[in-house]
């Protein structure tokens, strides 16, 4: 019986960490200047099996000066930051903790560009690559897992 226990909370504990290899989740966003967190965004996977990120909350310490997303030229223009789906599709590489095919949308500026999510660190962190044409003319942000 003791045998049976150890290994089921093994078991477990293994499926918990390979759970979390996923960008599936909370998280808080980085500010890039500051290095300080910006925002939360809640990623989980849609209807037709792709990522959707959507805004949950800002943690600036000053409210935004403009909350919608006036400089948006899609279906968001217009709306509210708050509350706004920034990722869009997205779908696992077979074999590899890395997320592809969707894309990011930068509220501060209206763009959108491609997307490639990889977490580390054992899921505690993921690295976003946002990137226009190859993933080589982009740049990376760090985001932190809330839950």
């Amino acid at each position: 019986m003791t045998k049976f226990t150890l290994m089921s909370a093994l078991a477990l504990l293994c499926g918990h960490a390979a759970a979390q290899m996923t960008p599936i989740g909370t998280w808080h966003t980085i500010d890039d200047e500051t290095k300080k967190p910006k925002g939360e965004v809640r990623i989980s996977l849609n209807a037709a099996g792709t990522l959707s990120g959507v805004v949950e909350k800002s943690l600036l310490p000053m409210p935004d000066e403009d909350p919608l997303c006036n400089l948006c030229t899609d279906d968001r223009k217009g709306k509210p930051k708050i509350g706004m789906e920034i990722i869009r599709g997205g779908k696992k590489v077979d074999g590899k903790d890395v997320w592809e095919d969707g894309k990011i949308l930068d509220p501060s500026n209206g763009k959108n560009y491609s997307l490639r999510l990889t977490p580390v660190d054992g899921g505690k962190k993921m690295e976003l690559r946002g990137y226009i044409g190859a993933p080589i003319l982009g740049r990376t942000q760090t985001w932190i897992r809330v839950n």
